[in-house]
């Protein structure tokens, strides 16, 4: 069973990483769902149980699990035996992220480098369009190598702590 101290130094933990969350452009109500599972034991809450937590209304907690599930930061799974829903992180949800980022940044590529066409390589548009395919080409290369790197390091970890 977990103290009163430590149970408001959770609550100040989940407020203080939500609120950089939000700084960082996610939803306000979303921000604080993610830290309050991201902090729970489990990764996973009922509605009533986030609602609780966090003092807000079940309206808020359904607007800001249907955020996380578009954005493939959550999953919805049934408790069994009853009615309820647990949500839950998903497994290696950072690498699903990124990787999910890196998709976008390969679509919006192939969109600027057509416009850096339309455009005119030889205009100030082209070029600043230009410019920017290429940094997002760059992006991708780097994000890729690093994701790769972070698979190879969590499997290693993962191995050396089944051995050990």
């Amino acid at each position: 069973m977990t103290s009163s101290k430590q149970q408001e130094d959770v609550a100040r933990f989940v407020e203080r990483f939500a609120a950089e969350m939000t700084e960082a452009g996610m939803q306000r109500m979303a921000s604080r769902v993610f830290a309050a599972l991201l902090a729970s034991e489990s990764g996973s809450l009922t509605s009533a149980e986030l609602a609780e937590q966090l003092r807000i209304s079940p309206a808020a907690v359904s607007g800001a699990i249907r955020y996380l599930t578009q954005v493939g930061m959550v999953g919805r799974e049934r408790d069994p035996g009853t009615r309820r829903d647990r949500y839950v992180l998903h497994h290696e949800l950072w690498y699903e992220t990124f990787t999910r980022r890196d998709q976008i940044l390969t679509r919006w590529e192939k969109v600027l480098r057509d416009g850096a066409e339309i455009l005119g390589p030889d205009t100030p548009a082209g070029a600043r369009v230009a410019e920017t395919a290429e940094f997002f080409e760059f992006i991708q290369h780097e994000l890729q190598a690093m994701l790769t790197r972070w698979h190879t390091h969590r499997t290693a970890q993962s191995a050396a702590e089944a051995s050990g």
